[in-house]
């Protein structure tokens, strides 16, 4: 049985068409050479980077830029020595609603986790029982007042007796408290916000039955603006730091101003101002427990969250400081990754001494003018040639360095 070609080329030999298949099956043969040519062109673009006047011979990569890191020169400054300590934040002043009189609770007037005024009626409790005291206690001082109207003039003529007179002015007395009960009654069946501040949830429903041998708790109002902020100091630092100052060693500080550290490391916008610090050292901890207060007007800060005071504590003239990102933990202790005039990377062990705000106070280990990486230690290698970039606190770290591109032909 003939083949496929062969049979595709008898019907086009009958046809009369036998110079265009010859034609054809010379341009299948030359298909391999053509790809064959455009695989080495794509190699020699591969080999200088696909751009014109590339530098780089055939065959060898393009020679990468050294990578860039950021770095901070070493200088002496003036310092000011903090603590972050341990608080929590508490409202500045609280108050608790309660029902004073019994009742049934008939409806709510204020919004759960609002704004309050001092004065702002919350709820209103079933009031006709103290409606219908309090007209009894009105009629029953106008009657004492009538009666005593009347023994006026009798004892200036000696109808009644004066003992008689004072009985029915003490009555006047006597309904005139209870005219002023049955009045503060009939007011606490509404009861009123003690204080200006943001009240939390309704503890009662309507319907609910409040004041009966109680005072019903019924919601809490705090005062969060200022706000108040509670920490402890350890006593033996408070020592230490007594000794230095005496020594000369370190200069006190104003420790009156305080600043705050949020739970994700930034500094709250607003300072506060220490206004309490006991007496006495609490034999549990060891540490004193202070008071600071820091404005609230946006409400940001809430009472019973967990934070951090800054506490300063001295000064320190011609000091060296790192920033904190920049020294790592070594077996051998803490170290950080300098760059020469050349560029050259190398590792530095340093002591540390304290803290100022974001900084590390180094002791030892650098001198002015040392050149330190800050952002982009993943990328410095120790005996590596990196671009030294002056640091900006607040800037975005840097990106790693970018991959090298692979030549189209590479295999």
């Amino acid at each position: 049985m003939p083949r496929l070609s062969e049979a595709a080329e008898a019907n086009t030999a009958q046809r009369g068409d036998a110079p265009a298949q010859q034609l054809i099956q010379r341009f299948l043969k030359k298909i391999p050479s053509i790809f064959l040519l455009l695989i080495l062109a794509a190699c020699g673009q591969g080999n200088d980077g696909g751009k014109p006047g590339a530098t780089a011979g055939p065959g060898k990569p393009a020679a990468m830029p050294p990578p860039e890191v950021d770095v901070v020169t070493v200088k002496p400054v003036t310092a000011k020595i903090t603590q972050d300590l341990p608080g929590r934040l508490l409202a500045y002043r609280t108050a608790q609603v309660r029902a004073r009189v019994e009742g049934v609770v008939e409806k709510q007037l204020f919004v759960e986790g609002s704004d309050v005024k001092a004065g702002t009626p919350l709820f209103r409790i079933d009031a006709r029982t103290y409606r219908a005291q309090l007209d009894a206690a009105e009629a029953d001082l106008a009657a004492a007042r009538a009666v005593l109207a009347r023994y006026q003039p009798l004892l200036e003529i000696k109808a009644v007796s004066q003992q008689e007179f004072d009985a029915a002015a003490a009555k006047v007395k006597q309904a005139e408290a209870s005219l002023a009960k049955a009045r503060l009654d009939f007011e606490n069946a509404v009861p009123s916000a003690p204080i200006s501040g943001r009240i939390g949830r309704a503890l009662v429903t309507e319907g609910a039955l409040v004041g009966r041998n109680e005072a019903t708790h019924l919601a809490t109002i705090e005062q969060i603006d200022p706000i108040r902020v509670e920490f402890t100091h350890g006593y033996a630092d408070l020592l230490r730091l007594q000794q230095a100052v005496k020594a000369g060693k370190q200069k006190k500080a104003d420790s009156a101003e305080v600043q705050l550290v949020l739970e994700d490391g930034s500094l709250y916008a607003e300072k506060g101002r220490v206004k309490f610090t006991d007496m006495a050292v609490d034999p549990s901890t060891g540490a004193v427990v202070l008071r600071a207060e820091f404005p609230n007007p946006r409400r940001e800060l809430l009472p019973g969250a967990f934070v951090r005071v800054r506490f300063p504590e001295a000064m320190i003239d011609e000091a060296l400081t790192v920033p904190q990102r920049a020294v790592q933990g070594s077996p051998t202790g803490q170290i950080v990754m300098t760059v020469d005039a050349e560029g050259k990377v190398s590792v530095r062990p340093i002591k540390t001494g304290g803290v100022s705000g974001n900084d590390f106070i180094v002791t030892e280990g650098l001198v002015a003018g040392d050149i330190v990486i800050v952002n982009g230690l993943q990328k410095a290698r120790p005996g590596s040639v990196v671009k030294a970039v002056p640091w900006t606190p607040g800037a975005p770290l840097l990106a790693g360095p970018p991959a090298p591109a692979s030549a189209a032909g590479k295999k």
